[in-house]
């Protein structure tokens, strides 16, 4: 069955709401991403993740449907280099809101919030904790770089997992669209110096972690690694949303 909600009817958008369909949105950002890849990286690559892990889905015998991807997120520490657009956390916090209350409304009581962007993940957590309990509906909220951390590692050759238009990126961005990628513009390796303070956190511009806006091995990714990533994780997500248990009421105050 088809899953992405912008492609099907408003009668058929109904008829999901009434099989328990899941809606997942996935959240992603318009940024730099080095020299080789398209400042629409995060969002090609989150939209296919979340169409796919709805498909895996379907195979499950769960109804599932796939928003248009919300295109900009919190990128601040991405200005430096250009290219990049960038919400506020109050204009991020509220489109989301207003997102997931319209699906509240249309009588659907899961949802998804995939993400794809490193700098939305903080925001993301809080915006679920908080909307689950003023909208009344479960929300959950997942981030494939994690969600599927398993599945990518056994998947790289030269990183343990994904950092910013790294080897597992680019190697998605082949997969997807080939011809986004300039590979004759890859740089060379670039790993980010090493943080201190475990157990602190502080705002750092990413202009202070690499000079290229590159942090991993892009020059080491194929195509056909990027295609076995994105079955993968779309699987290894898909897995935990079919989870009954994972839907599970709470308990409102």
């Amino acid at each position: 069955m088809e899953v992405e909600w912008r492609k099907l009817r408003a009668d058929e958008l109904r008829a999901a709401a009434k099989q328990d369909a899941i809606v997942i949105l996935p959240v992603a950002s318009i940024e730099q991403h080095g020299p080789h890849l398209p400042v629409e990286t995060d969002t090609m690559i989150g939209e296919a993740v979340a169409i796919g892990t709805a498909r895996e889905l379907e195979k499950r015998g769960q109804r599932a449907l796939v928003l248009p991807v919300l295109w900009t997120g919190l990128s601040e520490h991405h200005m430096p280099f250009g290219g990049t657009i960038t919400l506020g956390l109050p204009a991020f916090a509220a489109v989301i809101e207003d997102i997931c209350r319209s699906i509240g409304r249309h009588g659907f009581r899961r949802i998804g919030l995939s993400n794809s962007h490193g700098g939305n993940e903080n925001a993301l957590k809080t915006i679920t904790d908080e909307l689950t309990i003023k909208l009344r509906i479960p929300i959950v909220h997942f981030t494939y770089v994690y969600g599927a951390a398993t599945q990518i590692a056994g998947l790289l050759t030269t990183q343990t997992g994904i950092r910013h238009a790294c080897e597992g990126e680019t190697a998605m961005m082949l997969a997807l669209r080939p011809e986004l990628v300039a590979k004759e513009r890859i740089p060379a390796r670039s790993n980010t110096p090493s943080e201190s303070g475990a157990g602190v956190h502080r705002w750092r511009s990413f202009a202070v972690r690499t000079e290229t806006g590159v942090i991993g091995n892009p020059d080491a990714a194929t195509a056909e690694q990027g295609q076995k990533m994105l079955a993968a994780i779309a699987e290894a997500l898909a897995e935990k949303l079919a989870d009954p248990a994972l839907w599970e009421a709470a308990i409102f105050p």
